[in-house]
């Protein structure tokens, strides 16, 4: 007796569904990180209202402001935005662009920097 695939007690498993299609439907990771990188957060985000609470100013004060936002942010990419299991040529592809222009904006502030301090001094 010829079995019917269609009528088999294990589903046919079509041809275009492979290993790899299982990770574009989605993926599930433990709610305890969701809830840690959750409390981090907190943390992170208390932390930054301990500078304005303990009126902690000037360098310092912009430094730790800068951080916790850095940490901060960089936990939500990684993390709620998957960052973290993407692929380096992605990550590289996302994040190396900003950078470039933070390394730009820096160079324009050193730049603006030396030229008023240079007319400051000759144009007294």
């Amino acid at each position: 007796m010829a079995s019917n695939p269609a009528t088999s007690a294990a589903p046919a498993t079509p041809p275009h569904a492979t290993g790899g299609d299982a990770a574009h439907h989605g993926q599930q990771h433990p709610i305890g990180l969701y809830l840690k990188i959750w409390l981090l957060l907190f943390v992170l985000s208390a932390l930054s209202y301990m500078v304005d609470y303990f009126h902690v100013s000037g360098y310092l004060r912009w430094t730790l402001i800068l951080l916790f936002m850095s940490l901060k942010a960089g936990l939500i990419v990684a993390v709620f935005m998957h960052m973290a299991w993407e692929r380096m040529a992605l990550i590289c592809a996302i994040l190396i662009p900003p950078l470039c222009l933070l390394v730009l904006v820096w160079l324009m502030a050193e730049e603006a920097n030396h030229t008023f301090l240079t007319r400051g001094i000759f144009f007294r």
